[in-house]
């Protein structure tokens, strides 16, 4: 695991026969939350802009953010988020060889530096992603001579990337352009509203960190 491998990270490394973590990854994060805002006041005050619906069925329209959930609709995601939530902790707890009722003592949303789960069963080792390729081959029975590492995606060269800056897409480059007017608009609040627009792109059930780091 490198900089980062926390909620979904650590659900795709948990399975593993040994996890490796550089001491100050972020990882853990064994937890679930559901959020879906509602809008509808923030279009309606600085926009003017609201919604009216006709709905083929009581739950046709979900999900949606231009309206609050009703009391039954919270209930019933709060039911999909501990069921995720039980089964992320029982396969954790399987991963690592230890109990659900000491990992869920762990778990919780609980983000850890590589050192500490280490020290908590999280991590199996602390080292880089070098000693990791030595550990897989080695599992493999695979001497330094049998093998080579190809790494994913592939990088593009320096004349590769040059010739990008005066040959990329139109989309590409309208994406930017439009990127950075919203920037300019925005200012700080930038970043912020880009995660969201990247949210919002995805389908299902996400596994994510609940937080937002920035090293200064």
């Amino acid at each position: 695991m490198s900089d980062v491998a926390a909620s979904g990270g650590y659900f795709i490394a948990m399975a593993c026969d040994t996890i490796v973590a550089h001491p100050n990854t972020i990882t853990g994060s064994i937890g679930v939350f559901g959020v879906l805002p509602n809008i509808q006041p923030l279009l309606a005050d600085k926009l003017g802009v609201t919604v009216d619906r006709v709905n083929t069925g009581k739950f046709s329209d979900l999900p949606t953010i231009t309206r609050s959930l009703t009391d039954y609709e919270k209930k019933e995601l709060q039911l999909e988020v501990n069921e995720i939530y039980a089964d992320f902790t029982s396969k954790a707890a399987l991963g690592r060889h230890m109990p659900v009722e000491r990992l869920r003592r762990i778990a919780s949303g609980r983000v850890w530096s590589g050192s500490e789960g280490k020290a908590i069963g999280l991590v199996d080792m602390l080292g880089s992603y070098e000693d990791a390729l030595k550990i897989a081959a080695n599992r493999a029975h695979l001497k330094a001579d049998d093998y080579k590492v190809q790494r994913l995606p592939r990088q593009k060269s320096s004349t590769e990337k040059f010739f990008s800056r005066f040959f990329g897409s139109e989309d590409a480059d309208q994406a930017a352009a439009e990127a950075r007017l919203l920037q300019a608009k925005l200012g700080p609040l930038y970043p912020a509203v880009r995660q969201y627009q990247q949210l919002m792109q995805m389908r299902g059930v996400q596994a994510r960190l609940p937080y937002e780091l920035e090293i200064k």
